[in-house]
């Protein structure tokens, strides 16, 4: 007789042609397994096919059709996870906005991508979305906090039966002030859910965590791998501590993470309790990326937390790149960001590290920027530096593009740096990104100041910059003023490295 184990069967899902194909894999598998929690509500694998159905036919009724754009902008929650599951359904192209994103990322999202339609929160948070989404031109916006549309499924066409096109747009930062969008299939996000489900080897009564934006191109990787192992997650709308330990103990929340800025965030409260005492008991697993991990944060939280730390590399442009294995030794886990799955290959060329395989992106919704981003063979250049180990771990050593990750987002310095040229006073700027224990990196401006002008702030920096439509995380936590900034001989172009050692260490 054979036994299929829980691997067996992920191995058997992960075959799957969409993301709708494995929804309904999974519900038909084990339809009362619990799959999202959140608050008093428990959404069985079942209920999450099915109300997901339910939700694809009211977006019919609307005028959702499949290769109609939708963007939508929502924080994690049960409907955030239902609408991007019934968008699926419909084979629609969808466009996730992170929440935090205002007038200026909303609007080019917008633009960019013709949505036809917009799900915005309404007022959340203190702000309201649905005004902006008026403000910036969105067409078709709608509200989905609590409620979402509603029908009859036996309206709606079959589903689509192949993953191979082009059906998510995600954005990202780089060295330019625009975003870019970045074209996902369900194929590819099947694949980069696949190789964290696959290092990670979840058990049916693991309870997870999904604690960062499900905007973000985490969130399919992780939705894919609840799907996979058959195991719920805890969602949490508003991730701060200590407000969110309840939840994580009701919960009984076994795998956590996001990134760096949370080991930070959970270690710092472990070291606020008596010695002895855990702050989650039920915690065996904290495991992400997104962010630069410090070895010696790797063996803090070890030894502190009393859990496995697992770090992994991604970036939009392919979800999931390498994975730590809880199998692997204390050594790889504190000193790599993990092994890739068997289906990615890496090519290290001069230093920099390029990718192939099902999990790469398509290209960018600009076509001139796909040109340039893959080299004559097909490999993705990912701009990032590093080199693999012998026993095929990867070790990054730094990132040649210009972009500061801090809590697991890009973010553009050239945008942060153009919109600082307008503030009083500033007569250059440069924009950096310094290692952080709590956030990865933490954004520091350095401005030259006009003579004869009062000394710049942080506080009225800052102010100018949101006033001119900047998102709050991308704000500078930290300001320098120098007299001049450090430049080469020929180009006189600014020496960030030199910025970067003389402020590296300051807090």
């Amino acid at each position: 007789m054979t036994t299929t184990t829980t691997t067996d069967t992920a191995h058997a899902l992960s075959t799957s042609r969409t993301l709708w194909e494995l929804v309904d894999r999974r519900a038909r598998l084990t339809p009362a397994g619990r799959a999202l929690l959140q608050d008093d509500r428990v959404i069985t694998f079942g209920a999450l096919r099915d109300r997901a159905e339910r939700v694809a036919a009211g977006l019919w009724h609307m005028g959702v059709r499949p290769g109609t754009v939708v963007a939508w902008q929502l924080p994690t929650r049960v409907e955030t996870v239902l609408l991007t599951v019934a968008l699926a359904r419909l084979g629609a192209v969808q466009t996730p906005v992170i929440p935090f994103c205002r007038d200026r990322e909303t609007g080019f999202a917008i633009r960019e991508s013709r949505a036809e339609f917009f799900a915005v929160p309404g007022t959340w948070r203190g702000f309201d979305h649905t005004a902006m989404a008026h403000r910036v031109g969105a067409r078709g916006v709608f509200e989905a906090y609590e409620r979402l549309p509603d029908g009859d499924p036996a309206v709606l066409p079959a589903p689509p039966a192949s993953g191979t096109a082009p059906r998510w747009i995600y954005w990202t930062s780089g060295t330019t002030a625009d975003p870019r969008g970045v074209l996902h299939t369900d194929r590819s996000l099947l694949a980069g859910g696949s190789c964290l489900a696959h290092a990670l080897r979840p058990a049916p009564d693991d309870v997870g965590s999904i604690a960062f934006p499900f905007a973000h191109i985490g969130g399919p990787d992780y939705l894919v791998m609840l799907l996979l192992y058959g195991f719920p997650a805890l969602l949490v709308e508003k991730f701060a501590l200590p407000d969110a330990l309840p939840a994580y103990r009701a919960h009984g929340v076994t795998i956590a993470g996001g990134s760096t800025a949370f080991y930070s965030l959970f270690l710092a409260e472990q070291r606020r309790l008596p010695p002895g005492e855990r702050l989650l008991p039920a915690l065996r697993l904290l495991a992400g990326g997104g962010a630069p991990k410090p070895p010696d944060l790797y063996h803090a939280v070890v030894g502190e937390l009393g859990c496995q730390l697992t770090h992994g590399y991604g970036m939009t442009e392919v979800p999931m790149i390498t994975m730590g294995s809880p199998d692997d030794t204390a050594e790889h886990l504190a000193t790599t960001e993990g092994r890739p799955p068997a289906g990615l290959d890496i090519r290290v060329v001069d230093g920099e590290i390029r990718l192939r395989g099902e999990a790469v992106c398509r290209g960018y919704l600009d076509p001139a920027r796909t040109a340039e981003a893959f080299d004559a063979d097909g490999y993705l250049r990912t701009g990032d530096l590093g080199h693999l180990t012998a026993t095929g771990h990867l070790v990054l050593t730094g990132r040649a593009k210009d972009v500061i990750i801090r809590k697991g987002e890009n973010i553009s310095a050239k945008e942060i740096e153009d919109l600082l040229h307008r503030v009083p006073g500033v007569r250059d700027a440069a924009v950096i990104g310094l290692p952080d224990p709590e956030r990865g990196e933490r954004v520091c401006a350095v401005v030259e100041q006009d003579d004869g002008v009062p000394p710049l702030t942080l506080a009225a920096v800052t102010a100018r910059l949101r006033a001119d439509g900047l998102a709050v995380h991308k704000l500078p936590e930290q300001l320098e003023v120098v007299d001049a900034l450090p430049r080469n001989d020929t180009l006189r172009k600014v020496l960030k490295y030199r910025l970067r050692e003389r402020y590296g260490s300051m807090k």
